[in-house]
C-alpha cells in the first residue's frame, strides 16, 4: 500500500500515513486521510464448509473450488470515484474444521517479481494482500501478503497505525499453505502472459491468540479484504522496470482512503455449512457508523484543542439518532482529556456498543 514518509531510518513497511522503522513504528495522525468519515458499504461473502480434502497447488480444481462463488472483481481502492482497474481481479472462499481457504485470481499481461525471502517487503513488488480481523474490533488483526514467485509476508497488529500500532512482522502465520500458478511466463518480457492465481489455507489456530479459540462455527462472522498492489512498469535491457510514481491499489471492498489499515470499513465474511445461506447484517453493525461519527469528532477535536471532549454536546453530536432503517439509537460518552468511552444502544440489539480513543470496539451484553 502506499506510504507517506514519517521521521524515515529504514523504510520497511507501512499503509497510508505510516511507516514501519525496524521494530517500530513512528507514526502521524493526519486527519483528512485517515479519519474521513466513511460512506460506503462494505461487501460480504457468504463462505461455505467444504468437506472433501484441499491441495494446495494453484490451480483450483477440486469440486469445492467449482462450487464455491466468486467475489465482485475489485475496484480502486477509493471506490467508484476513481476509474474502474484495467485488469481483473477476484476472490473466492471456503473453510472446514482446520482452514480458512482463499483463492484469487489476477489478470496481467506482464509477469513480474524480484523477491524471494519471506517477510521480504511483498507489496515492492506486485502483490496480492489478505487482511483479516476476526472479532472485528478493529484491534489483533492480520495481514498476509504474496508476489507471483510465492514468497510471502505475513504481520501482526495490535491496532492500527493511526492509533500508534507497530507491525509485528516476527509473527508468522504458522501452518500456512500457499501456491501460486502462473499463466504465462515471469520476468519475461517478450511474451504476453494472461494471470497468476493464488491458493492459500490459513490455519485457524495460527490466529488464535490471547487464549481465543478463532475456528468458527455456524454463522460466525469476521471482518476481512483484500488488496492488490499493481505498478506500472516499462522495459528496459530486456527486463521489468518500476516507473517512478505511486501504485495502484486495488481491493475486493473499496476503502473510500488510500489505506487499507482501517478494519471498520473492510467486508463481511460470514462461515456457514448450509447451502443457500443468505447473508444479513446483525442489527449491532448499523449502529457502528455513529460511534465512528463520535470518534472521527473527537480526533478532529483533539487536533484543535489538544484533548478530547467530555461531552457529546461539546461535539456538537445529538445523543439521539436514527439510522437509514429508521431504528433509533442512544449515544452517551464519558470522557477527560486523555481518553474517552462513548457508547450506543439501541432496541434492535442487546446491551452497549462501545468505542474509546483507541478506535476499539467492544460490546457490553445484558
Amino acid at each position: 500500500m502506499r506510504k507517506t514518509p514519517v521521521n524515515i531510518k529504514k523504510l520497511i513497511t507501512g499503509c497510508g500515513i505510516c511507516m514501519l522503522i525496524l521494530g517500530k513504528t513512528s507514526f502521524a495522525q493526519v486527519f483528512s486521510e485517515s479519519f474521513r468519515p466513511f460512506k460506503g458499504t462494505p461487501l460480504h461473502y457468504v463462505c461455505q464448509e467444504t468437506k472433501a480434502p484441499v491441495t494446495i497447488d494453484g490451480k483450483l480444481d477440486e469440486a469445492g473450488w467449482q462450487q464455491a462463488t466468486w467475489s465482485s472483481d475489485f475496484k480502486d481502492i477509493e471506490g467508484d470515484s476513481k476509474p474502474a482497474p484495467p485488469l481483473r481481479t477476484r476472490v473466492k472462499m471456503m473453510w472446514d474444521q482446520q482452514y480458512l481457504y482463499i483463492a484469487a485470481t489476477l489478470e496481467e499481461p506482464h509477469m513480474w517479481g524480484t523477491l524471494t525471502d519471506h517477510d521480504a517487503i511483498i507489496f515492492r513488488d506486485n502483490d496480492f494482500e489478505v487482511f483479516i480481523d476476526p472479532d472485528g474490533d478493529t484491534h489483533q488483526y492480520y495481514e498476509i501478503e504474496i508476489n507471483a514467485l510465492n514468497t510471502v509476508m505475513d504481520l501482526f497488529m495490535g491496532k492500527p497505525y493511526r492509533n500508534g500500532g507497530e507491525a509485528l512482522l516476527n509473527w508468522d502465520t504458522k501452518g500456512i499453505r500457499t501456491a501460486v500458478h502462473v499463466n504465462g511466463t515471469v520476468n519475461n518480457p517478450s511474451d504476453t502472459d494472461k494471470e497468476w492465481t493464488v491458493e492459500m489455507a490459513i490455519p485457524f489456530s495460527a490466529m488464535s491468540f490471547f487464549s481465543k479459540n478463532q475456528r468458527p462455527v455456524e454463522n460466525t462472522m469476521w471482518r476481512i479484504n483484500f488488496s492488490r498492489v499493481e505498478w506500472d512498469t516499462d522495459v528496459k535491457d530486456g527486463k521489468y522496470v518500476k516507473r517512478q510514481q505511486p501504485e495502484h491499489n486495488w481491493v475486493w471492498s473499496p476503502q473510500e482512503i488510500v489505506n487499507m489499515h482501517a478494519p471498520e470499513r473492510w467486508g463481511y465474511l460470514l462461515f456457514t455449512s448450509k447451502a443457500n445461506t443468505v447473508f444479513q447484517l446483525p442489527p449491532a453493525e448499523n449502529a457502528k457508523p455513529f460511534l465512528w461519527l463520535v470518534y472521527n469528532a473527537q480526533q478532529q477535536y483533539q487536533q484543535s484543542n489538544g484533548r478530547y471532549a467530555a461531552t457529546l454536546a461539546e461535539l456538537k453530536i445529538p445523543a439521539k439518532q436514527t439510522g437509514a432503517n429508521g431504528q433509533v439509537y442512544t449515544l452517551t460518552m464519558e470522557g477527560i482529556s486523555s481518553q474517552y468511552t462513548a457508547s450506543i444502544t439501541g432496541s434492535s440489539f442487546s446491551g452497549a456498543i462501545n468505542i474509546n480513543q483507541e478506535g476499539k470496539v467492544y460490546t457490553n451484553r445484558k
